[in-house]
This record gives structure tokens, C-alpha cells and sequence, in this order.
């Protein structure tokens, strides 16, 4: 199956006074995201993923401990990763819907301290990648990070969350501060309402 670039959910200038400008959305969907697509419809063509859905695809090339993945795999998981990084941003949703709330509570004891281990772990991420807010094979909340494209998808999780902590998503607007990008995304520019529906 071919992958399509989505269309941004919201107007590339839409998140410009949250934060993120449209100067970054151009480049990092326009240009990026559209780069993954390209480059994985070349590698897939003609192969056995040909036909195969995108998740089956992420999950089918994933090679568990290897030091770098595959071509496939690399594009494939970084197209999935920001179809959901579009997904959960945007300029509504501001407010924690209450399940969302007292299922972060529940987890990680309020939902300050779920920010505070969420940015924690994206800012302690080595290099490129990403962070995520996780529901786990047993059901249970938690905060992971992955190196380069690797997403939840690879060990049986659902993502809810996730925040890409690549320079490219932050450069042009926070320079090398990615502990207060990781702070905006969370109190600006997720879309509250969009992950507590993957709940």
C-alpha cells in the first residue's frame, strides 16, 4: 500500500502563537515528512510489504536489537510516528479531558508530575528520537522514549502521546533548548482531546 502524505489537520500557521511556527511545519511536514514517504514508497516497491499495510510494515521490519534498522523499517516508522505527532497537536483541546486526567493521576500520581517524567524523558533522550505516553500490553500508562524512528508500535504498546525530539522538529524555534521546547509541546500544543480518544 503507498504511502500518502496527510494533510496537516490545521493551517501550517495555525500553531504559529503556540509555539510552533509555520516556518518549522513547512519544513518539517512539507519537506521531512514528505521525505520519509517518498523514500519509503522507492524501498517498498516491488518487495513483499508492497501491499501491506503501514503498521504491518513498521511491525514486519523491525529488527529487535540491531544496532541500526533497515531502510523500510526506518521510513515506514517515521512516517507512522508523525501521522501521530500531527495528529495529537493543534490549536484546540487545551484542556485535560477528566478520564484523561484521572488515568495520568492514577499512573503517575498527578498530572504535573506526568509532564515533569514525560519532559524528563525526552529531554534525557541521547541523539535523535522520540518520547511517548504509552498504554502497555497489561493496560497500564507509561512514559517511554526511543531511539531514532523506533515507536510503541514495535513492542505491542498503543501510543497516545508522542513527541518528536529530532532538531528538526525544534531548531528553528527554540535553537538547542530542547528541555523548553518539550515544556511548550506539553502545555500548548497538544491536543488534549485527540489522545484521550486513543485511551
Amino acid at each position: 500500500m503507498a504511502f500518502t502524505l496527510p494533510e496537516l489537520p490545521y493551517a501550517h500557521d495555525a500553531l504559529e502563537a503556540l509555539g510552533m511556527s509555520k516556518e518549522t511545519l513547512e519544513f518539517h511536514h512539507d519537506i521531512h515528512h514528505k521525505a520519509y514517504v517518498d523514500n519509503g514508497n522507492k524501498l517498498i516497491a516491488g518487495t513483499e510489504w508492497e501491499n501491506k499495510s503501514l503498521e504491518e510494515i513498521v511491525v514486519g521490519t523491525y529488527q529487535a536489537g540491531a544496532v541500526a534498522q533497515n531502510g523500510i523499517f526506518n521510513n515506514a516508522s517515521q512516517h507512522w510516528n508523525h501521522n501521530l505527532f500531527w495528529d495529537v497537536m493543534g490549536p484546540t483541546g487545551k484542556e485535560i479531558p477528566a478520564k484523561l486526567a484521572e488515568a495520568l493521576t492514577a499512573a503517575f500520581g498527578s498530572v504535573e508530575k506526568f509532564k515533569e517524567d514525560f519532559a524528563a524523558a525526552g529531554a534525557g533522550q541521547f541523539g535523535s528520537g522520540w518520547v511517548w505516553l504509552v498504554k502497555d500490553k497489561d493496560g497500564a500508562l507509561k512514559i517511554t522514549k526511543s531511539e531514532n524512528g523506533v515507536n510503541p508500535l514495535c513492542f505491542g504498546q498503543t501510543a497516545l502521546l508522542g513527541c518528536d525530539v529530532w532538531e528538526h522538529s525544534y531548531y528553528i524555534d527554540f535553537r538547542n533548548k530542547r528541555p523548553a521546547y518539550l515544556s511548550n509541546f506539553l502545555d500548548k500544543l497538544v491536543n488534549w482531546d485527540a489522545v484521550a480518544a486513543k485511551l
